[in-house]
């Protein structure tokens, strides 16, 4: 038998498609490569760090509330965290997800308020599959004329349509940014999912800023302050020491005990000044006598101007806030009374901002008061009502920076 006869163009396609598949698989390992050149750290992006310090407890009551939900049994009461911004909650609340997303028991969805904006959008984006298929229409139209449409259903109630979801998977529901949600929406989420958390195996998990027990408050929704409110504060040293340390030792990297103390210190336990500082020094670390590579006193010296430069564009950023706000008196002021203190009670709080609130053309000191702890700038984290920076070093740029009041 004859051999089969190959036309050029034939051949030309197939030598064309090998090596399409070969450049394909170079590029795909170049890229493999590269990709492990890249830092693990995430300074800024509010995606989950490479290692998510500090945080084992609110992972273990999380971890609690998932198991009680695949057990079928509702949880009884949403999730609440609040905290100043840039210490983490956004990273811990993805976290959370990717646990789920990791569970064929779970099912779950994130959302922010800007994305259920509008009343009508809430229930159409919590909607599951089963949900739309029952409301969607019978029959079709042929040629542009309706053929047998029945009229449409209404949209179910809200409980409904997390109880219904819950049923068929246990459903977490994350809402992050919760502090900029409006009152509509906010009071139709909260008393649907007070509902559904008592009767289904439904979890709303809510994130925001400090003022965000205020924002809840004024929605008027029931029985949201029974919850599980939880404040997410700056890391201890020994949680700031491992968010550095773990992640360069996964990359072949050590790092010396004078470089790891003055990241820690310089950091004051700031998730995002943590991020900043790995990043900088893991792309400056030097090769090590064992083959790897190290960050040494004289790498974090070198990182330090980076870090600096960054943290004070930060730092500008919200100085520009608090002025946009006519707020740089009372910030002033509150500054000059944590000079020294760690913590400051109502009373000495209150009298710093009204200072401020004297001096110049700022607002009255209750709204000031306000706005400050919208801002970050002071926030109560659990216990006793006394007030704490929400970035110790903060304080030092806004006294150094702020104008003094004129006589």
């Amino acid at each position: 038998m004859a051999g089969r006869r190959v036309s050029p163009v034939g051949s030309v396609r197939e030598a064309t498609t090998a090596q399409v598949r070969q450049s394909r698989n170079s590029y795909t390992l170049r890229s493999v490569v590269e990709m492990r050149r890249l830092s693990p750290f995430t300074p800024g992006t509010g995606g989950l760090p490479p290692y998510l310090a500090g945080r084992a407890p609110e992972q273990q009551v999380i971890r609690r509330l998932f198991e009680r939900m695949r057990a079928g049994a509702p949880p009884n009461r949403p999730l609440i965290f609040y905290g100043p911004r840039g210490n983490g909650k956004t990273a811990l609340l993805r976290w959370a997800r990717q646990e789920v997303e990791a569970d064929e028991g779970l099912d779950g969805t994130w959302l922010t308020p800007a994305d259920i904006a509008a009343s009508g959008n809430l229930a159409k984006r919590l909607q599951s599959g089963s949900w739309m298929t029952r409301l969607a229409p019978q029959n079709i139209s042929v040629a542009g004329v309706a053929v047998g449409l029945r009229p449409s259903e209404e949209q179910p109630l809200l409980p409904e349509v997390l109880e219904a979801r819950a049923a068929a998977r246990p459903f977490v529901l994350f809402l992050d940014e919760a502090h900029t949600i409006s009152m509509e929406i906010g009071r139709l989420l909260l008393n649907a999912a007070q509902i559904a958390t008592g009767s289904a195996p439904f979890l709303l998990i809510l994130a925001g800023t400090p003022d965000l027990e205020d924002r809840l408050s004024g929605i008027g929704a029931s029985f949201w302050d029974r919850g599980d409110i939880r404040p997410l504060g700056r890391l201890g040293a020994e949680a700031a020491a491992e968010a550095i340390r773990r992640p360069l030792a996964d990359d072949g990297i050590s790092i010396g005990s004078e470089a790891l103390e003055r990241i820690v210190r310089e950091s004051h336990g700031y998730p995002y000044f943590v991020q900043l500082w790995g990043e900088a020094v893991w792309e400056r670390a030097v090769p090590a006598p064992d083959g790897g590579r190290r960050v040494t006193a004289a790498v974090a010296e070198a990182a330090a101007e980076e870090f600096e430069s960054t943290k004070d564009r930060y730092y500008r950023r919200r100085y520009n806030e608090l002025k946009a706000a006519s707020l740089l008196p009372a910030a002033r002021e509150v500054a000059l009374a944590f000079r020294g203190n760690e913590r400051l009670s109502d009373t000495a709080l209150d009298a710093a901002v009204g200072r401020g609130a004297a001096a110049g053309n700022s607002p009255d000191a209750e709204s000031a008061a306000r706005t400050l702890r919208h801002l970050g700038l002071v926030w109560q984290s659990a216990g006793a009502p006394v007030w704490e920076p929400g970035i110790p070093s903060l304080m030092d740029f806004i006294r150094e920076h702020a104008p003094a009041p004129t006589a």
